[in-house]
């Protein structure tokens, strides 16, 4: 059975820090550190972003999940702009910006995105390492 840890922040930026710290002391809590756990922060950060900046739905609130299945590692970020779906771009040089999803593709085994009825979700997958795979979870999660 899956181990899951979900929570939701306001959309709005200043979140964007709250966010990157519970991913990154969830996935502390479940013995992932190192090279993986600074991935999976860094794309969290990146979906966060795009969802507090694209979502249009005023005083909407931002979920994000982690997952820990097996060999895999699963992260969601879902918020309730569902007719507004990632498009990847190709950024200039000299953008600031816009390389988000380039970042995801990169650097998750696998990504996504999938549109409920009242909300859209951007996933990404991470296939653990073998001394990964029975990361420790903690009694009663």
């Amino acid at each position: 059975m899956p181990v899951t840890e979900t929570f939701r922040i306001p959309k709005h930026r200043s979140h964007v820090p709250t966010s990157r710290q519970r991913v990154c002391k969830t996935l502390a809590d479940w013995g992932i550190t190192g090279e993986l756990a600074d991935t999976v922060t860094l794309l969290a950060n990146e979906l966060v972003t795009n969802a507090v900046t694209h979502c249009r739905v005023p005083c909407a609130r931002v979920q994000i999940a982690l997952a820990l299945d097996g060999p895999e590692l699963v992260l969601e970020v879902s918020d309730p702009d569902k007719d507004r779906l990632p498009r990847p771009h190709d950024s200039a040089p000299d953008e600031e910006s816009g390389r988000g999803l380039a970042l995801v593709a990169a650097l998750a085994d696998s990504w996504g995105h999938r549109q409920g009825p009242y909300s859209k979700c951007v996933w990404a997958r991470f296939t653990l390492a073998d001394d990964l795979a029975g990361a420790r979870v903690p009694a009663g999660s």
